[in-house]
Parts: structure tokens; sequence; C-alpha cells
């Protein structure tokens, strides 16, 4: 069997993935990888605490590796953090990345370079899979996620917080990928046939926060937060 870690991020496309990736008998999912905040203790991009992270790692049954990041990072400092990181799974005998990507090509061939240069290959179980089809079957299977960040120019405070079902993708508006794979909005999974058991959490506080962004940026710089707090 192929030694692979899983790039785990806490939301829905990731949990599909995995599910999706044990099916394959190919391959042996011996760890999670995530990226993490190091001063706010939050998984990167999502938000959620670390305490929640492992909550999910405990009921998925793997173990959980954690390369963490300063508040601020460069492009350059970002590659470094992740190279060295990467090179403890190398060293364990790790031939495979796994991922939950779905369409985003400019993503995909970087991770792909940067996973090259490791002598790691990429895996991507939902590649080129219709987004509708995708969270038609994430339903299906019994999952169940709830966002946890919304990009504000796109969504209103209404959308973040809140459990992802069949009227949240009839109220999206036009153009906002179904599942969010545009960076639209972000989720974490706290139920489905993966787990032993289901997460405990409660809904905090929503909040705005905007990043100061530079002319040149052509990055969404206002989101919506929904902070989840571990029970």
């Amino acid at each position: 069997m192929k030694k692979a870690y899983f790039n785990w991020s806490t939301g829905k496309d990731s949990a599909l993935a995995f599910y999706k990736i044990l099916q394959n008998k190919d391959y042996n999912i011996g760890s999670l990888l995530t990226t993490v905040n190091k001063k706010f203790q939050r998984v990167s991009m999502h938000g959620v605490p670390i305490s929640l992270l492992d909550q999910q790692a405990k009921e998925l049954g793997l173990p959980l590796y954690k390369i963490e990041f300063p508040e601020e990072v460069s492009m350059e400092k970002y590659n470094e953090i992740m190279k060295v990181g990467i090179d403890k799974l190398v060293q364990e005998g790790y031939n495979y990345s796994v991922f939950g990507d779905i369409f985003l090509e400019d993503l995909k061939k970087f991770r792909d370079d940067k996973l090259a240069e490791q002598n790691l290959e990429g895996v991507y179980p939902l590649w080129k899979i219709d987004t509708s089809e995708i969270i038609k079957e994430f339903l299906s299977l019994g999952f169940k996620a709830i966002t946890v960040s919304v990009n504000a120019n796109l969504l209103d405070k209404s959308f973040v917080g809140r459990v992802i079902d069949k009227q949240f993708i009839k109220d999206l508006p036009e153009g906002v990928d179904v599942c969010g794979e545009n960076g639209e909005f972000h989720t974490f999974v706290f139920d489905g046939p993966i787990f032993k058991k289901p997460i405990n959490f409660e809904v905090g506080d929503k909040v705005l926060k905007t990043y100061p962004a530079e002319e040149s940026d052509t990055w969404d710089n206002s989101f919506w937060y929904c902070d989840l707090l571990p029970k």
C-alpha cells in the first residue's frame, strides 16, 4: 500500500476527500496534517480552535501533525516552514499527500510543484468532480458542517454560523460556488461517517474582520467569522 498523509482543513471538502480515499485500498493514510496559527492557536484560514481540531483527529482515529505559522508570514517564509515540516513526514516514509481540492488549477500546480521538490506525489480524490454533485454526496452520506468564515464581499452575516443543508445551498447568491471552492466560505465538519462520534461544540460570537490590503493585492480582505467553542 502507498503510505500517505492527509491534509486536513477541518472542513467539508476535506472530510469528503478523506471518506473517498479510505475507500481506495491502494493508500494507507497514516497521519493528518494541519497548518495552524501559533499565536491564536487556531486552524489557518478556517479559524477553528485547535481544541476542536484535536477532537476531530481523535474521532478520526489518526495522529495529527501540526505545522505552526506566525501571525504574519511571507510566501518565502511559508514555503520554508512547510518544507521543514513535511521533511519530517518524508523521513517517516510518506510518499503521497492527499488534498480535498476540486478545480483550482493554479493551486494544484503550486502544490504539485512543491511536493515534487520533496519527492512526494499529490492525490486529489475530488478533482474535477462537479461541485453540485460533491455537495449532494456530502449531505447524502450524513455529513454535517457549519460555516465558520464567509467572504463579506460576497455573503452577508446571515451565512456565517449556519449549518450546510439544502436550504443553505438554495440561498447562495448567483456566482457563489456551492462548495465555496473559490474561498467564498469555509466550514467545520462535526458529524459524518468518518467520525466515531459527533464533535460537541457551541456557537460563539460572529465578528467582521477586515485586513489591510495593498493596491496590488487581489485577495478579498473582509470576512465574517463565527467562533466555535468546545463543550
